[in-house]
């Protein structure tokens, strides 16, 4: 059997079309696109039609605003050390406690190694920013604002656009970890107070190991790859051209999918939500109900541990994880659900499913029947889960 797969803000499969496109920039159209060739003139013109296509999905005001780099990490680093390069004056960063590691532990090493002060903003029990403190931490002493544009965990969205106008006010720089939102939900960048933008392409089914950094015209820029001329000079060393043709397609194929990611894709989604709430007790939503990404849902399963669920789960061959692919091979708690305050009877017990274009209808209906059985074994057998069996019972 096919393994359902609900760990899709992990990493997603490579559409077809992708791969078909890819295949032969590896073996016949291998030519290098800064050779002065028409062999390698050739392929520069793919990586300037994958260029204009993410430009596109991005609403931005022109392809030149695009620069490929290997992906969302390199993509983040890039944009936060460079405002910090292009304003020495200013020593100060803000973002929030519930970043993508690519972001958090960037900003501990500055504070840490470096003498920055980092300004944390803290969430809500439903994994909200509170606006009043937005405003309180940008100074004028503030580089940049980092902020996910969409938790990776929860899905939940923060007003990215309102914290962009906050920051330009204090002469900051607005820059948004975007990975989890690009090819989901509509972005039109023309007229927003955001300077950079995170995204790769695993993502939204494009290969791994390339990405892009948006860089609004004008924005004040320091390369973190330096090297030869590529990329106008932004980021030096021979373009990954299979990739960049890659996520020049999967960019082109979200935008051709958005409604139904919002439309088939969302009500698979609640489906899922409300079989899992009506089937098992003591379970409980951890984000926004309404303000989140149309493909993901976490849930708190009380007196159970996480690791015990997943591992039940890929028994039954459902993939699902308990939080940032980053993060979750560690024991500890998510730091994100930790951040907005989950109780500690169900912070362990916290499952992520992140679904796709290519999620059925039938995958969600296993899962259903799947998991109550799961969860009811094992707060059967722990001892925490027993204690709290008769409670469950009567619940049920």
């Amino acid at each position: 059997m096919n393994p359902v797969y609900l760990d899709n803000n992990a990493t997603t499969k490579v559409a077809a079309e992708v791969f078909e496109a890819m295949k032969p920039f590896f073996c016949e159209r291998y030519g290098n696109p800064s050779s002065m060739h028409s062999f390698g003139g050739n392929v520069a013109r793919d990586v300037a039609a994958a260029r204009a296509a993410l430009a596109a999905l991005l609403g931005a005001s022109s392809p030149q605003e695009v620069v490929f780099t290997s992906g969302g990490t390199e993509s983040d680093s890039t944009a936060i050390l460079s405002a910090l390069a292009t304003s020495p004056e200013r020593r100060e960063i803000v973002t929030s406690r519930v970043e993508h590691p690519a972001v958090l532990n960037l900003c501990r090493y500055l504070a840490r190694d470096k003498g920055y002060t980092v300004r944390w903003l803290s969430v809500d029990r439903e994994g909200r920013l509170d606006m009043e403190e937005v405003q309180s931490k940008i100074s004028d002493h503030t580089a940049i604002v980092s902020v996910m544009w969409a938790n990776n965990e929860t899905g939940v969205i923060f007003p990215i656009q309102q914290i962009g106008e906050i920051a330009h006010e204090r002469g900051a720089l607005m820059h948004t970890d975007a990975v989890q939102a690009v090819g989901k939900i509509p972005l039109d960048l023309k007229a927003s107070a955001i300077d950079f933008i995170s995204l790769s392409g695993h993502k939204l089914h494009g290969p791994k190991g390339i990405g892009a950094l948006y860089v609004k015209r004008g924005t004040r820029f320091s390369p973190f790859v330096l090297g030869g001329h590529q990329e106008s000079n932004r980021r030096g060393g021979t373009e990954n051209v299979p990739g960049i043709v890659g996520l020049g397609t999967a960019a082109r194929l979200a935008a051709k999918n958005l409604d139904e990611e919002n439309d088939r894709v969302r009500r698979l989604r609640d489906k899922l939500e409300q079989g899992v709430m009506a089937g098992i007790p003591f379970a409980h939503l951890n984000g926004h109900k309404e303000a989140r990404l149309p493909n993901t849902l976490n849930v708190g399963f009380e007196f159970v541990e996480g690791e015990a669920i997943l591992m039940r789960l890929d028994e039954k061959g459902i993939c699902a994880s308990s939080g940032s692919a980053c993060t979750s091979g560690s024991l500890e708690p998510s730091h994100v659900l930790r951040a907005m305050g989950v109780p500690f009877t169900s912070v362990h017990g916290s499952i992520r499913f992140s679904l796709s274009r290519y999620t059925t209808a039938e995958e969600i209906d296993y899962v259903l029947t799947e998991l109550p059985g799961i969860i009811h074994f094992l707060r059967s057998v722990s001892p925490f889960g027993r204690e709290n069996l008769e409670a469950i019972c009567r619940v049920h």
